[in-house]
């Protein structure tokens, strides 16, 4: 079982995280936001035609002020406060929108295994810009294992998926296994050392959402070609992290969205 909470009362939030490494918490981004979220995929996509919408990822954040608006959007920081704190920086995001028919599974793994972060203190938001369900490929995760502590990950792979790397299979109890099923504005939070999978979708609708990585500013990022730290509440921790400064909007370059002019090039 995921325990699941709503913003309003987030009582026994962090709790319930350590104990099973993921929780949901239902009704978090407004519809507008949403909406928006699904305009800036459909932008992303006829943008980049080569790549496949599971893999439109972090590389594209730092010039694109909508990402980074609704990547700082306050209830999002709200939410992860409890769990990294009032000081909130930003490692990473990636849309993973599965196309119908055709969506790429991912395999069983641990974030924390890909991640250039020393110490591995950052919590995972996954949102949901569709409906998530069994049929289109929702995450699944395996409650309270990140107790087990980094697992061995294999390059071998039997079918196509997103990831290169896999979770030994002999060490994964997919019995164990719970379907993460979101409402579009929902979201889940797990933990860098939960193991998480997704099947492929086979159904005849999209699952878009995507993924989220906050932190804590004493987390260093180990990558010093990282591109597109933030720091999105508090101070920085002086020699830890290069923090990139907010993108401005320019009409024509980035889609609009509620409160670009706030965000407009001076």
């Amino acid at each position: 079982m995921v325990s699941e909470f709503r913003l309003d009362n987030l009582s026994g939030m962090k709790e319930a995280y350590d104990a099973d490494g993921a929780v949901i918490v239902r009704e978090v981004l407004e519809p507008y936001l949403v909406k928006e979220i699904n305009r800036h995929i459909d932008w992303l996509i006829e943008r980049h035609p080569d790549r496949r919408p599971e893999r439109l990822g972090h590389q594209f954040i730092v010039d694109d002020a909508f990402w980074v608006r609704f990547l700082s959007e306050g209830q999002l920081l709200d939410l992860v406060e409890p769990l990294v704190g009032p000081d909130i920086a930003f490692f990473a995001a990636d849309y993973i929108a599965k196309p119908p028919v055709d969506g790429l599974e991912v395999c069983w793994h641990q974030d924390g295994r890909y991640w250039p972060l020393e110490p591995m203190e950052v919590v995972t938001v996954w949102f949901a810009a569709t409906r998530s369900t069994r049929e289109n490929g929702c995450v699944q995760v395996i409650p309270g294992s990140h107790r087990q502590g980094m697992l061995t990950h294999l390059t071998s792979r039997d079918t196509p998926g997103l990831l290169s790397l896999a979770t030994d299979p002999d060490l994964v109890d997919e019995s164990r296994a719970v379907h993460v099923e979101l409402e579009a504005g929902d979201v889940s939070l797990h933990h860098p050392l939960t193991l998480h999978a997704s099947d492929a979708n086979t159904s005849g609708e999209w699952r878009r959402g995507g993924s989220i990585q906050y932190m804590p500013p004493t987390t260093r990022i180990t990558n010093e070609r990282w591109p597109c730290a933030f720091l999105f509440r508090g101070e920085p921790v002086e020699g830890v992290n290069r923090y990139q400064p907010r993108p401005r909007y320019v009409a024509g370059e980035h889609i609009p969205f509620r409160g670009c002019e706030e965000w407009i090039r001076e």
